[in-house]
């Protein structure tokens, strides 16, 4: 008997043929018509919303994912922007990125084209459905959104939205498709034939048990345990705003800093940024030296250094060098995005080629290690993989190549010794 599942799978996959081979207008229109209808589904939204929300409080959800969950009309103003800069943005289907002329009159071209179907599972955060969503309408690639229980009204809703706009022009609304509950996940993971990608966007056990249970490739991040350094050279000031942004901006967040190393020449200098950090409600973790300094830091252990705290906590660790710092980072951290501040450009370049994270900042908050920030668009996640696509990951990570030969009928047992030569020719991809 074929599964429910694998039935939904082939119906995604079709559906994504045709929504690639849309003409890129066709799919804008799509997406102008979910912008239109995110701002006139205001009130179903926050009623939505304010049943998940009651019942996640009822149920005493962590106060990170209450964060998460809540989409007010601020959160819904950004969804749409990032709608509207992929209308504007140039078409990524079938863009060509090489023309080589093998020979005369045999021309190859490799083009963008979409992945194909992507599974997306996420904790909270009804927001990266629409996200996720219009990526992948833009690039022409399908989607099964599963979000986490706690934001089953919500989802539910702006996936309607969402298959709702693809109808409204014509195209096959399976391209988007949800899911509930962990059987249905649990099957599909072991679907390798029908989904290309798998992302899950949330904690790290989440992540790691996603990549434990399936042969699907998976594009994520299991932790965010992001570093800032404070060189010998860094100026207090900056060093204070920056700190300051990278904890308390956005404790949950996954490039949120974890763990403050400290130059030793800079320690002298430290005791203001420890006691704003204290008015900040910041609770501080320190080596011996950092304990030193204020009664209100308490001791760290070995296991403090690999935290992601997603909260307002924060270890601290004073280092000789610039080398000590790097090495601290590369045993400690997850290669998410780790920020060195100093006035010393010559350290700061070192720090930047020898630190081997998907994202390094000099004088900058790891705060900005963000799709949209980064100009991408909406974001699908953050990869601190090698393969595929790294750091923050938008419409490109939804994108592989094919390749499209072109010729006037000509056999490859034409060419060889003492026939048809090949001429590898590079031509204008324009």
């Amino acid at each position: 008997m074929v599964a429910m599942s694998e039935i939904r799978l082939h119906g995604a996959r079709a559906a994504q043929r045709a929504l690639a081979s849309a003409s890129a207008e066709r799919r804008s229109e799509a997406l102008h018509a979910l912008s239109h209808r995110l701002a006139e589904a205001a009130q179903a939204i926050e009623a939505a919303q304010a049943a998940d929300l009651a019942q996640a409080q009822a149920e005493a959800l962590a106060p990170a994912l209450l964060q998460r969950l809540a989409l007010p009309a601020s959160k819904r103003q950004v969804l749409q922007q990032g709608i509207r800069d992929l209308i504007g943005a140039r078409d990524p289907v079938g863009r060509v990125l090489r023309r080589t002329e093998l020979a005369s009159g045999l021309v190859l071209t490799q083009v963008s084209h979409p992945i194909g179907v992507v599974l997306v599972i996420f904790e909270s955060r009804p927001d990266a459905a629409v996200q996720i969503g219009s990526l992948a309408i833009r690039s022409g690639n399908a989607v099964v959104l599963k979000g986490g229980r706690e934001a089953r009204r919500s989802v539910g809703l702006l996936v309607d939205l969402m298959r709702q706009s693809l109808v409204s022009v014509g195209l096959d609304p399976d391209a988007i498709q949800s899911i509930e509950g962990r059987a249905e996940v649990a099957e599909l993971l072991t679907q390798d034939r029908l989904i290309d990608l798998v992302i899950p966007r949330g904690s790290s056990e989440l992540v790691r048990s996603i990549q434990n249970q399936t042969r699907i490739p998976v594009l994520g991040h299991a932790d965010g345990v992001c570093h800032v350094y404070l060189d010998a050279a860094a100026e207090p000031a900056m060093a204070e705003r920056i700190v300051l942004d990278a904890k308390c901006d956005a404790p949950s967040a996954c490039n949120a800093v974890e763990t403050l190393l400290v130059h030793r020449a800079f320690v002298p200098r430290f005791r203001p940024l420890l006691e704003a950090l204290d008015r900040a409600g910041v609770r501080l973790f320190g080596d011996e030296e950092i304990v030193g300094l204020a009664l209100k830091v308490e001791p760290a252990d070995e296991s403090a250094w690999g935290t992601e705290y997603g909260a307002l906590a924060l270890s601290i660790r004073v280092v000789s060098s610039m080398e000590e710092a790097i090495e601290h980072i590369h045993r400690h951290g997850s290669s998410h995005t780790d920020a060195i501040v100093t006035e010393d450009v010559d350290v700061a370049e070192l720090f930047l080629s020898q630190v081997d994270s998907a994202s390094v900042f000099h004088n900058a908050s790891p705060r900005f290690a963000d799709g949209q920030r980064y100009g991408l668009g909406a974001e699908l996640g953050i990869s601190t993989g090698r393969v595929h696509a790294r750091g923050p990951v938008g419409i490109e990570g939804l994108l592989t190549t094919k390749w499209l030969l072109r010729g006037q009928g000509q056999g490859a047992s034409e060419f060889g010794p003492g026939k048809k030569h090949y001429t590898h020719r590079v031509l204008d991809p324009d």
